[in-house]
């Protein structure tokens, strides 16, 4: 149950982040305006709490593993949002970091 409650609260914060920087982007880049940066700031700060709800109590741990969902997630956010299409070195990199993201958090620990 802990292991689902991480993962799920690592996809949220995928999307908080990931969305956010995106609707910032959005704003500024793609000349959407100020409500759409407004909205990337909210989803930004929104990213900060979740990452407080983890089971695991070691910050550097979970920025860490984060780091790895944060590379996946964006690539999987690029090829829906923006039509973007990676080639296999992306993808290869991807589960690298997700293999990562795995040992850090979920490999069992003694002491």
């Amino acid at each position: 149950m802990l292991i689902a409650r991480s993962i799920v609260l690592f996809l949220a914060a995928a999307l908080l982040e990931i969305g956010g920087a995106w609707l910032v982007w959005q704003g500024v880049r793609e000349h959407r305006g100020w409500l759409w940066v407004g909205l990337g700031v909210v989803a930004l700060g929104a990213y900060g709490f979740v990452a407080t709800l983890q089971p695991d109590a070691h910050f550097g741990r979970i920025l860490a593993a984060y780091g790895g969902v944060f590379v996946a997630g964006s690539l999987a956010w690029g090829m829906a949002l923006d039509g973007y299409r990676p080639d296999r070195f992306d993808v290869l990199g991807a589960v690298i970091c997700l293999v990562g993201v795995a040992v850090i958090m979920y490999v069992p620990r003694t002491g």
